[in-house]
């Protein structure tokens, strides 16, 4: 029988379509890996990959036999998520991905307690603002904040995310500030820009109901922090979640623009694979992350700010 490591090296050479990659998810070296992909050839009779100069593709077998060793490998892991229920002693590594910056801020700061509490677990962390797909990438969680579509997902809530617009003073005192939400087509907005994101329409809530606006401004970038940077420089306004700026806001260093128009929020979520067996290590970490946050997230909870009139934060 091959071994289950030779295995899960031959799946991840797979999903990532090189063995430098492959390696380097794994922490070996590409001479490691190649030669357990030769074993494993070697104990099947049959050649499993194709290299090219550019990328390894399975061969009809390979691809056969990486199928049913996915199979394999998530039966493994539901059988050692399994014994481990039975115990009080949670353990194993648990793989997270989530937003960049809201992972640095918001998830990285209480993972040392959480460990501290669960000394058995191992979390491994990735950063991303790209769409990481949970089952290629191997991930047993996902932390997203978007209006969720349908997905082959399970999820659940951890955090309400307000959503605000906000000025720099420098830039009020140039430029203004915008009364009405009509007013923002003559300011200049700084966008989130990334494959298919709707970030340069912003909606606010009024008394007639959403209104949608197309707005407009000189820079851009697919990168919320950067934005921030901007904001804070006197570039121009910005729509940006009150996790990330509460302390600006706080610091004076932003203002909240149209109060009572907010812009709608989208909720916190984690996401984990509803074809997976859910590890105890897993939901551990999930009801963590909901009791830490909260009914009040910590970046609200400390806001000296009012959001609107009638809409004063905790």
């Amino acid at each position: 029988m091959p071994d289950t490591e030779d295995i899960a090296i031959f799946v991840r050479v797979v999903e990532l379509g090189s063995l430098t990659a492959a390696g380097r998810d794994m922490r070996l070296s590409v001479a490691v890996v190649s030669n357990r992909i030769a074993r494993l050839e070697s104990r099947l009779g049959t050649r499993l990959l194709n290299r090219t100069t550019r990328r390894v593709q399975p061969t009809p077998e390979g691809a056969l036999f990486y199928e049913h060793s996915v199979v394999i490998l998530n039966e493994l892991d539901q059988a050692e998520s399994a014994i481990s229920e039975r115990t009080d002693d949670p353990r194993g590594p648990i793989r997270v991905t989530v937003p960049a910056v809201f992972g640095r801020m918001h998830v990285a700061p209480h993972v040392p307690a959480f460990l501290q509490r669960y000394p058995n677990i191992q979390l491994r962390l990735h950063l991303s603002d790209s769409f990481v797909d949970l089952i290629q990438e191997r991930m047993d969680l996902a932390i997203r904040i978007a209006e969720l579509g349908d997905s082959n997902a399970i999820t659940r809530k951890l955090a309400v995310n307000r959503r605000v617009i906000v000025g720099a003073p420098a830039y009020l005192l140039r430029h203004g500030r915008p009364e009405e939400p009509a007013d923002l087509l003559k300011h200049n907005c700084l966008l989130l820009r990334f494959p298919g994101s709707k970030q340069f329409r912003w909606t606010l809530e009024t008394p007639e109901g959403p209104q949608t606006l197309r707005v407009s401004g000189n820079m851009d970038s697919n990168n919320g922090e950067v934005l921030r940077q901007w904001c804070l420089s006197g570039q121009g306004l910005a729509l940006k979640s009150l996790w990330e700026i509460a302390d600006d806001l706080n610091a004076g260093r932003l203002e909240i623009l149209l109060p009572d128009y907010p812009p709608p929020g989208h909720a916190i979520h984690a996401l984990y694979p509803q074809n997976r067996f859910l590890s105890s290590r897993v939901r551990l970490f999930i009801d963590y992350l909901a009791e830490t946050y909260g009914p009040t997230p910590p970046w609200e909870r400390g806001l000296k700010v009012k959001l609107s009139a009638g809409r004063a934060a905790s």
